[in-house]
């Protein structure tokens, strides 16, 4: 195909707004232009893009004009299924529509998943032995009801024609679910599989393989990028949406854990495939870590503690046993006996996993230096699994630097990616240089075999906002307020916020730093007011935002799913309340291992690492308030820090230009004309 076979981008796109019955924008319209000129050049690109600018339509046109002018397959990666779901099921669909009788033929698209996310027709019919749930379950009406939900997708199974998870009516627990599922490692393989020719999975990476547009999400895209093995269909482009979520994505797509309960899955499954002997020392092996475990430190280990050195290489080498002994697969084995081949990688499958963790373990501390280690390690406490022994990458930067800015064009985007305002920090995480230094490498220790000499370009744009946000809304910091503590909010707190949502009228989002924090506000706040107060956990979270949504005078409090998920025009939505900065917990051992190997470095750890992800998910609060043109509001912050530390201004700096205040009379009022209008 030709490139004059392919209207430019900027006529597309605008045949495209025109038929969707919108009006161009201009942040739109500059990030298409950039996504384009990205795309034709291979230069990868970062856009923030804030609410409301059009930025699915601006990369989605660029995207499937270059698939036309190439035959090669773009990916679109999202963090969400909220915004998988957006693109699947209304933005491709209506962009085809709109672009069909310009183009080469009508512009193709599918979703892609991983292979858990659908029915195994294989282990649905008797291919693989289901787990026993009387291992894990003591109650007999759960099993009971384990054995309904089973029931009920066996028959859905019939009937569907994806397979997928997502489009099961009325879902079930992930128990009842891995029944009738399989991991990509315990899969045969469509060349082993006899179910191979119905398989769901195989269904869906062959209608991926022949579209101009996949959608997946991006630890699918970690998958295929870390394993070295192709999940995803051949491409030169990747276009990440929500990209701040990339980093915590991949990040745990490559942590794994030790867990009695995954030792004793293993032996339950390699019981009577290897001699008694073997199983033997395998059990004694976990029984023996079982005993050590409890006893081992809480938190990040700086070095391996001397009785877990012993234990766990004695782990590993059963493990290892245990693998060996089960042999290979023979010639014919699968088609003859689909059961056992199942059962066998199954039960592989959940050797390998643990036999690697044990070796990352183990080897996380041949580098003395801590700052180059490639993986963190630490023992965590879980209320209903007892304790874990957890190991995560330090850095994904050059991983993702090797496995995907090496390989394909990337563009990303989001509404917020410019921290402090400059994409640096954002660039820095994701393995790409600063801006103006494409040949510097951030993090040579981590590279992972890429050439140090070897230039990475990349190009950022700010697209904007159609919000005028210095007229629309006011940042109110509460300045006179003490700064929070650990015991939740103050009593001052409080009375600041009781106050706040008496002149909004109700009307209010309050976004808390913790569950037990968004409580204990919206009792004693709900005392006080004469409006009702919603709390995360009261009902589903969804059909809360609902309520809250059709009531103007309901407030809604809560945590973490609410800074970023809750999408509420009009006037429902007049405040939004920060309870405090969003820093990660002191404690947390990851962050705090990835700030320290900043400041090791001669970097800055605090503002990297800690206020760096304050400051994504403050600006992601932060941009609940404005979601149409016509909204009008104010974003209240508790936490008088933001106006008072030295690191204020970083945080500041990445927040859209409200008008500021740190006086409580000028907001009661603008509240108060709000509520009158």
């Amino acid at each position: 195909m030709t490139d004059s076979a392919v209207p430019a981008v900027p006529a597309l796109l605008a045949r495209a707004v025109d038929a969707l019955g919108g009006t161009e924008r201009p942040g739109q319209v500059r990030m298409a232009a950039a996504v384009a000129h990205s795309l034709d050049v291979g230069e990868h690109l970062a856009v923030q893009a804030g609410t409301g600018t059009g930025k699915s339509l601006a990369y989605l046109v660029p995207s499937i004009a270059h698939a036309m002018n190439t035959g090669r397959t773009v990916v679109v990666s999202t963090a969400t299924i909220a915004l998988q779901r957006q693109l699947v099921e209304r933005d491709l669909p209506r962009l085809s529509d709109a672009l069909a009788g310009v183009l080469p033929h009508r512009p193709t698209f599918a979703i892609l998943k991983g292979r858990g996310n659908y029915v195994c027709v294989n282990k649905l019919h008797g291919g693989a032995e289901e787990e026993d749930p009387a291992a894990e379950l003591f109650d007999p009406q759960q099993i009971s009801r384990l054995g309904r939900e089973v029931t009920r997708v066996r028959e859905w199974a019939e009937q569907t024609d994806t397979g997928d998870r997502d489009d099961l009516p009325f879902g079930v627990r992930d128990q009842a679910w891995r029944q009738v599922s399989v991991t990509a490692r315990e899969c045969l393989g469509a060349t082993h599989c006899p179910a191979a020719a119905d398989c769901f999975a195989e269904h869906a990476r062959a209608k991926a393989a022949q579209v101009d547009v996949v959608v997946t999400n991006h630890a699918l895209l970690a998958i295929d990028a870390i394993s070295g093995i192709q999940v995803l269909p051949e491409h030169d482009v990747v276009v990440i949406d929500e990209a701040h979520e990339l980093v915590d994505r991949v990040t745990g797509v490559a942590t794994a854990e030790l867990a009695d309960s995954a030792l004793k899955a293993a032996i339950r499954r390699v019981g009577r495939m290897i001699d008694e002997s073997e199983v033997d020392r395998l059990s004694e092996a976990a029984e023996d870590w079982a005993e050590v475990l409890p006893e081992l430190p809480v938190g990040r280990w700086e070095r391996l503690p001397s009785a877990a050195g012993p234990s766990l290489a004695g782990l590993r080498d059963a493990l290892w046993a245990a693998r060996t002994a089960i042999g290979p697969l023979k010639p014919g084995q699968a088609a003859a006996d689909p059961q056992a081949a199942a059962a066998r990688n199954a039960a592989l499958s959940g050797l390998d996993e643990l036999h690697d963790t044990a070796v990352r373990v183990l080897t996380a501390f041949d580098e003395p230096d801590p700052a180059k280690r490639r993986d963190v390690v630490w023992v965590t406490e879980d209320p209903r699994r007892g304790a874990l022994l957890m190991v995560a990458p330090l850095s994904v930067a050059g991983l993702l630097r090797s496995r995907l800015f090496g390989e394909t064009t990337t563009v990303l985007t989001s509404a917020t990616l410019a921290l402090g305002g400059s994409f640096d920090s954002m660039a820095a995480a994701w393995g790409l240089p600063p801006a103006g230094g494409a040949e510097r490498q951030i993090d040579p220790d981590l590279a992972e075999g890429t050439d140090p000499a070897g230039a990475v370009r990349w190009s950022s744009l700010d697209a904007g906002s159609p919000f005028d946000h210095g007229r629309a809304g006011i940042l109110y910091i509460a300045r006179h307020l003490p700064p929070p503590g650990r015991d939740g909010p103050s009593p001052e707190s409080l009375d600041e916020l009781t106050e706040l949502i008496r002149a909004a009228g109700g009307r209010t989002l309050g976004l808390f730093s913790s569950m037990r924090a968004a409580e204990h506000a919206a009792e004693a706040v709900g005392e006080r007011l004469d409006t009702p107060v919603l709390c995360q956990g009261q009902d589903a979270t969804g059909r809360l935002v609902e309520r809250f949504a059709a009531d103007e005078e309901t407030s809604l409090f809560g945590t973490l799913s609410l800074w970023q998920g809750v999408d509420v025009p009009g006037r429902s939505l007049s405040l939004v309340v920060i309870d405090r900065i969003p820093f990660p917990r002191p404690d947390d051992p990851l962050l705090g291992a990835r700030q320290r190997a900043v400041d090791a470095r001669g970097g800055n750890g605090f503002l990297s690492v800690a206020a760096g992800h304050a400051g994504l998910l403050l600006a992601q609060g932060v941009g609940r308030l404005l979601r149409s043109t016509d909204d009008r509001g104010v974003i209240a912050v508790l936490d008088p820090r933001l106006a008072t530390a030295r690191y204020g201004g970083f945080l500041r700096a990445g927040l859209p230009p409200f008008w500021q205040t740190t006086d409580p009379d000028v907001v009661r009022k603008a509240l108060g004309r709000l509520t009158a209008d």
